[in-house]
């Protein structure tokens, strides 16, 4: 049995990108429904205190998934991420941007390609994402806003679900 699982965080400046591998004590499928169906992701997505609230959900290629961070004074922070290819079980491709109540896209704030691949590690998954920025300014954007501290948060949230439904 592993001690430790996986993490490994590479912020590329120069291809204005994010490597993010994750490895998890699961099997790859019970990974993917956690990646893709918002029940689970409900679950996990929100670094604590705060939650994520699906408002609608379609996972397929050309679907969305709309979702909001609540906080812990109620306080909403939407995103819409737009799927553009999937294979089943083993990656997908998904534009996300953050948005309002509506779905509407906030072109002020940055948007990100993120290419996620899904892949057996023995008993154990390994979690791949790489996402993609248009601009520097966009990926330093995401850096100063905490999305490390929180990822990091997320992912550990994704533990104590996949070892409390395996």
């Amino acid at each position: 049995m592993k001690a430790a699982l996986l993490f490994d965080f590479v912020v590329d400046k120069a291809n204005k990108t994010i490597l993010v591998k994750r490895e998890f004590a699961a099997e790859r499928a019970l990974v993917w429904d956690a990646y893709t169906k918002s029940e689970l992701l409900d679950q996990w997505w929100a670094p604590k205190p705060w939650k994520s609230k699906t408002k609608k959900m379609d996972f397929r290629e050309g679907g969305e998934w709309h979702y909001a961070m609540v906080g812990p004074e109620g306080e909403e922070h939407w995103a819409l991420a737009k799927y553009q290819r999937i294979n089943p079980k083993t990656t997908f491709t998904v534009k996300d941007s953050f948005a309002d109540a509506d779905g509407n896209v906030n072109k002020e704030l940055p948007e990100s390609t993120w290419n996620i691949v899904f892949s057996d590690q023995g008993d154990h998954t390994l979690v791949e994402n790489r996402l993609s920025y248009d601009s520097l300014e966009q990926l330093e954007a995401v850096i100063q806003m905490g999305f490390k501290e929180g990822l990091t948060m997320a992912m550990e949230n994704l533990d104590r679900l996949l070892a409390s439904i395996k």
